[in-house]
């Protein structure tokens, strides 16, 4: 079966809402959500316990060349990226 962006993009939504603690703001997380600089929790440290939670749910690993600015970019890019790389 194949996985819709859609669902991708949920998924990475709840992985992202879980490591950051910001279930009170998930609703108005969508694919144009801002991540770097604008989610005062997504630090580096952040950064770090989410693609380690992304390698966990979708079973790949994440390169370290690929954990850039622009990944982190937004909620669809970062989906955009796991859509790509899931087994």
């Amino acid at each position: 079966m194949d996985v819709t962006h859609a669902e991708t993009l949920d998924e990475v939504r709840e992985v992202l809402v879980s490591v950051l603690g910001i279930e009170d703001r998930a609703a108005g997380l969508d694919a144009s959500t801002p991540l770097l600089e604008s989610l005062p929790e997504l630090d580096s440290m952040a950064v770090l316990e989410l693609v380690a939670a992304i390698e966990e749910r979708f079973g790949f690993t994440v390169d370290d060349g690929d954990v850039t600015a622009e990944l982190f970019q937004t909620l669809g890019s970062l989906a955009a990226f796991v859509a790509d790389r899931r087994p």
